[in-house]
């Protein structure tokens, strides 16, 4: 835990502050990773479209053939009461989770009634509104359903990830732009991507390979307010090279421009901005 930054943590009913310990060495899902996580964010007095999380975090439970325990109404509540002890103006990051505690007697199969939960406050800064980030590529793929539970967000997928983020930082990127099992665009190494080419707005299709992501459907639902409907096809490299703007889309950080990928460079342009825009004004229009 970095030095300064405040925690607390959800568990056997109650709130704790500090990043208390809550899985067992014999747990299922320490050790065979049947975990699941979601994350929202606190920022201003709001946390946007936080029920939308919390019912994502228990469908990824179902997924990974674990029982959700907190209806998602309830988790919203829960999480409400942990953030009052957070000041007005913090940026915390919001993660519910649930893993199993037993297998089965193979040990492989979680016994689902064995589900636990939990909730992670974490005080985490939002990246600085002029952020941008710089991409390249990687050799590892998003999976297929077939192959990996891609209908979840799920600890046991991550580790994937990190072998992107690893390569591309090898190269002197900060991420990388991955592709699918068909080798066309899936999304970034942490987000979801959109480019905006003749004044177009234009995001991969979602195939099953990766999540599309509640931020990702907030942007494309406040464009088409905007008059300017998102359209989602399938995307090759060179497609994202021809882009006039390119944008990362994630929770994290809702809306990040790209300079770079694999030396073609953009510009953070106007629907970018605009996008930025749109996203703050309906979130903080959420503030009540």
């Amino acid at each position: 835990m970095a030095f300064g930054t405040k925690i607390r943590t959800y568990f056997e009913g109650t709130w704790h502050d500090g990043d208390v310990p809550i899985i067992s060495g014999a747990d299922h899902g320490a050790w065979l990773g049947s975990n699941v996580f979601d994350g929202a964010r606190y920022f201003d007095g709001v946390t946007p479209d936080l029920l939308a999380h919390c019912e994502r975090v228990n469908r990824s439970a179902d997924a990974l053939m674990l029982t959700p325990t907190q209806s998602a109404e309830d988790m919203v509540q829960i999480i409400w009461d942990g953030l009052r002890s957070f000041s007005w103006d913090a940026a915390v990051y919001v993660r519910p989770m649930y893993w199993a505690v037993d297998g089965d007697a193979t040990a492989i199969i979680p016994v689902a009634e064995s589900t636990a939960f939990a909730i992670c406050l974490e005080e985490k800064a939002l990246a600085p509104e002029d952020a941008t980030i710089r991409l390249t590529t990687t050799r590892f793929r998003r999976p297929i359903l077939e192959s990996a539970v891609l209908n979840a967000k799920a600890g046991c997928l991550y580790p994937n990830n990190a072998r992107m983020l690893a390569e591309a930082r090898a190269k002197g990127y900060p991420n990388a732009l991955v592709a699918d099992a068909m080798g066309n665009v899936a999304e970034t190494a942490t987000a979801n991507i959109f480019m905006v080419r003749d004044g177009e707005v234009l995001t991969p299709v979602p195939n099953g390979t990766f999540l599309a992501g509640i931020t990702r459907a907030r942007h494309m639902a406040n464009l088409a307010a905007d008059g300017l409907p998102v359209t989602e096809k399938v995307l090759t490299f060179d497609d994202i090279r021809d882009a006039d703007e390119l944008f990362m889309s994630g929770n994290m950080n809702k809306v990040t421009p790209v300079t770079e990928f694999d030396g073609t460079e953009f510009q953070p342009g106007p629907v970018t901005r605009r996008v930025r825009d749109m996203y703050w004004d309906w979130a903080l229009s959420e503030r009540v």
